[in-house]
Parts: C-alpha cells; sequence; structure tokens
C-alpha cells in the first residue's frame, strides 16, 4: 500500500519593510495582506509606529513588519523614536524587503543611508522597486542596476503597490525563504493592532489628507472610549490633540466644516473596516507637549530614551 505522501512544514517569519520615507511601504504592506492595516498618505513620516500585517501564502504565514521611514534629520524626540523603530524592526527580522520610488531618478540620501545600515550589519535584502508605471523601462533597469551592483540584494522585484502588479510574485518567493515552523498567529488575523488605535490611525489619515501642508505633524489622535450596541453598532469617541490654541481653528475649519468632512470620511472608513455601522465623535484640544509624553511613547511602541 503506497504512503501518503507527507505534508510539506508549515512556515512563519517576520518580513521587514524598510525605505525612505513616502515610498509606499504601508501601501504595499494593505495589498500583500489584502485589507487595510496601514494608514497611507501623500505625505512622508505617515506612520509613526511598527504595523504588523499578517498573511498567508500556501503553508506560510507572512508577518510583515510595516516600519516607519528611515530619515536623516532627527531633531524631535518622536523622530528619532520612528527611525529606531524601524532599525529594530530590520534587526529581529527574517527577511528584509527595501523599498524605493522608481519615480525618483536619484534613490536619495535617505536610501543611502539605509544601504549603509545594510552594509554595516552584514544583512542583504529584496530590492522592491515601486511605482514602475509610472516610469518607462529604460530608467527603471538603470536604476534596478544601479541598486544591485552594490552587492546588497539577493533579488530585484518590480511592482505598482498601487495597482497590485507583481506584487503576488513578491508574496509567492518570500514564502519558501522563511523558516520552518509553527504559525504565530491565528489564521484570520490580519494585524496585531488594537482596533482603538487602528480606529486613531484611520481619523489621523483623514486629517494628513485634508490638511495638505498646514500641520499634520503637530497633530495626533486619541481613541477615548469605545462603546458597542446590540444593535451590533458603535460609537467611538476620539480626541483630535494639537500643539497650540492657534492650530485648532485650522483644525476645525470654517464653522466647522473641515473636521466634519474628516469625522464623515474617518467614520465612512471604519464602517467599511469594521463591517458595521460606526458613530465617530472628535473634539479638538490643545496639549502642548504631547509628542514628549512618555505614555505616548509607550502606546505607539516607541522607546521614548532613545
Amino acid at each position: 500500500m503506497a504512503e501518503t505522501p507527507a505534508e510539506p512544514p508549515t512556515r512563519c517569519g517576520y518580513v521587514a519593510i524598510l525605505g525612505a520615507p513616502n515610498v509606499g511601504k504601508s501601501t504595499l504592506l494593505n495589498r500583500l495582506v489584502g485589507s487595510k492595516v496601514s494608514i497611507v498618505s501623500p505625505k512622508v513620516q505617515t506612520t509613526r509606529t511598527r504595523v504588523l500585517g499578517i498573511a498567508i501564502e500556501g503553508r506560510t504565514q507572512i508577518v510583515y513588519v510595516d516600519t516607519p521611514g528611515i530619515f536623516g534629520k532627527t531633531r524631535r524626540r518622536l523622530d528619532r523614536a520612528m527611525v529606531a523603530a524601524a532599525w529594530q524592526g530590520a534587526a529581529d527580522a527574517d527577511l528584509l524587503l527595501l523599498m524605493v520610488d522608481a519615480s525618483r531618478r536619484d534613490p536619495g540620501e535617505d536610501t543611502t543611508r539605509i544601504l549603509d545600515g545594510l552594509r554595516e550589519a552584514g544583512r542583504k535584502a529584496i530590492l522592491v522597486i515601486n511605482k514602475i508605471d509610472l516610469v518607462r523601462r529604460e530608467p527603471l533597469l538603470l536604476l534596478s542596476d544601479r541598486l544591485y551592483a552594490t552587492g546588497l540584494f539577493t533579488d530585484v522585484f518590480m511592482v505598482s503597490a498601487e495597482t497590485g502588479d507583481g506584487v503576488r510574485d513578491l508574496a509567492v518567493a518570500i514564502a519558501p525563504r522563511l523558516p520552518a515552523g509553527p504559525w504565530l498567529f491565528p489564521e484570520d488575523q490580519l494585524s496585531d493592532m488594537p482596533l482603538r488605535l487602528l480606529a486613531a490611525e484611520i481619523t489621523r489619515e483623514q486629517l494628513f489628507r485634508q490638511l495638505h501642508q498646514e500641520l499634520p505633524y503637530a497633530l495626533t489622535v486619541e481613541t477615548e472610549r469605545w462603546e458597542e450596541f446590540k444593535d451590533g453598532s458603535a460609537k467611538i469617541e476620539q480626541i483630535v490633540f494639537v500643539e497650540r490654541e492657534s492650530q485648532k481653528p485650522i483644525v476645525l475649519g470654517k464653522a466647522g466644516a473641515r473636521i466634519k468632512s474628516v469625522r464623515e470620511a474617518a467614520q465612512a472608513e471604519l464602517a467599511r473596516l469594521l463591517e458595521r455601522k460606526v458613530h465617530l465623535f472628535l473634539q479638538v484640544r490643545v496639549r502642548e507637549n504631547w509628542a514628549e509624553e512618555r505614555d505616548r511613547f509607550r502606546d505607539l511602541g516607541l522607546d521614548y530614551d532613545v
């Protein structure tokens, strides 16, 4: 009697997505996971903390780590903590992806700094060239050859995180490179981010999108209360903290129009993600030193003393 072939072993590992600010890391993470787990904005430095996105590829559970963008000027404590979190995510990962923006002909100082960090740590990465839909073939190949020549990459993948082009090939290539072992999370779990924090991040995303260049980096959002109702709906109360009294009118807008628009957009996004009705309430308050509060760093999973 023929023996039944043994199933291949399960695999599980951490894959850190590194890159300069605003190269598309969060968009790629959401595309790889198949759901929104990290906020996306056209502005740099949107991601402030480590975000885990969990995906299944065959018998492999891939735990993607969306790290804050690595950038040079770190005058604020929050900036220093974000960059430290990115490097810590790289150090802890089984596999590294370095993402660059194909539409930038020169990789830039921030990417060069990451390359130097990889070289110093003796680590190699998979090079992921993003936004290929925006660039002609010749400059794309020149950029790929230039970066691959550093000797720091095992492979090159060209993708558009926005459209999904090439992303599936990347995920398939990652799976067999992770170590054999049991899965670390339930099969249906997509992220380790608490819902209260995710809800706050969704509102912060809308503030980033709607405030343009005015003051997104001077504010943060905190979920103060979450109430569940018998009909399945949820009431979420949040506070938008700004640093100065003069910033409140900017967030509120004329006759409260801007904060109303933010609330409606965030409420719709939360309802879609949670698959139920959401009642979102926002307040705007001044807290001058919110970016220097130790408890806030703890909540974000950042090292205050870095």
